[in-house]
């Protein structure tokens, strides 16, 4: 699709269905379920959604992952610059970062993120998996608030606090899988703290009850995340607060269900019940009334940089959230169902 951007903020509708019909060829489960988020936040999600996977491809696939992160910053040095006339997908991303006043620094972390991915980065310390998780989920969860039209610091911080607990409950739940694929993301330190040599277990990964002291830690990283991420959740709009509750319940639930296996995932990879999500989905819904006390809780530092980069970006258009939240009620669990596949799909490298 050829012409030029039609102004700085706006989608252009064929655009917007080059990156439809891009997902919906390669992304089953984003095209399907993305219905879920209201109308304006499922186009800019659409749009933003349809660069990363583009992005995650040509890192991913590439053989020189520098090279290819070098090639992508500069498309997005072009987007924001509004100079993207070449690409409907970048064209479309262009519109979105403008209309909604994404800085530049979240997608540039979103692809480091990717690049340690494809390099097989290994990460010492509980503080430099956070870092990667900052990059691969805590990017989303800023995004996802700044879509909302929320950018207070605050708020931001919460969202990427949420972020990354989410990230750290995948990778305690997918320590069998994972090691299986030869990636190993548990920090290495704990791993030795344990007894337990990082590099030869990887290369036959058994579960242990040193390995589930280690999980454990890990499952206690996240829950106090998930409690820091309360105050943002009742700060977004009312119709966007149920998706986002939802998410955060099912994940902590998953790590309940981690614990409820013997801490062992491993040998089997935890998974909550259809019954469990339809609970979760009720207590979604009670708890998006409520207002949880302002906590004035520093940003994480692996975090900071994403807050700090949203408090010096200029403010965009308002763009109000004219949408229902009871019309949500029943696509809450298809949501939380997508929360956890793209992010099992971004981190063990499958197409996006």
């Amino acid at each position: 699709m050829q012409g030029p951007l039609r102004n700085n903020n706006e989608v252009n509708n064929d655009d917007l269905n080059v990156c439809r019909a891009l997902l919906r060829g390669g992304s089953h489960t984003f095209h399907a379920e993305s219905k879920v988020l209201p109308r304006n936040i499922r186009d800019a999600a659409t749009a933003l959604y349809a660069f990363c996977r583009v992005a995650h491809d040509a890192i991913d696939l590439s053989d020189d992952h520098e090279a290819a992160l070098i090639a992508l910053r500069a498309r997005l040095q072009s987007a924001y610059a509004a100079q993207t006339n070449h690409d409907a997908v970048d064209r479309a991303f262009a519109a979105v970062v403008n209309r909604h006043g994404i800085p530049r620094a979240l997608p540039e972390a979103l692809l480091e993120g990717f690049q340690w991915d494809a390099a097989g980065r290994q990460y010492e310390t509980l503080a430099d998996l956070q870092a990667y998780a900052a990059r691969v989920a805590g990017t989303v969860g800023a995004t996802m608030a700044l879509l909302m039209g929320e950018r207070e610091p605050d708020t931001i911080a919460r969202a990427c606090d949420l972020g990354v607990a989410m990230q750290l409950t995948n990778i305690a739940r997918d320590v069998g899988e994972d090691a299986r694929m030869g990636r190993l993301y548990l920090p290495l330190d704990w791993l030795r703290e344990a007894g337990i040599d990082p590099q030869a277990w990887l290369a036959r990964p058994e579960f242990s009850p040193r390995l589930a002291k280690v999980v454990a830690r890990l499952l206690d990283a996240a829950d106090e995340l998930y409690a820091r991420a309360e105050f943002g959740i009742s700060r977004l709009p009312t119709s966007c607060r149920p998706g986002m509750y939802a998410a955060r319940l099912l994940y902590a639930e998953i790590g309940r269900e981690v614990e409820r296996r013997g801490t062992d995932s491993v040998t089997s990879r935890a998974v909550v019940a259809s019954k469990r999500k339809a609970r979760l989905l009720l207590s979604a819904l009670r708890a998006t009334a409520r207002t949880a006390q302002h906590d004035p809780i520093p940003a994480l530092g692996a975090t900071q940089f994403l807050v700090d980069a949203v408090r010096m970006h200029p403010l965009p258009i308002a763009i109000p959230l004219a949408v229902a939240w009871w019309n949500l009620a029943d696509r809450l669990i298809g949501l939380i169902d997508l929360f956890e596949r793209l992010e099992r799909r971004q981190r063990v490298g499958n197409s996006l």
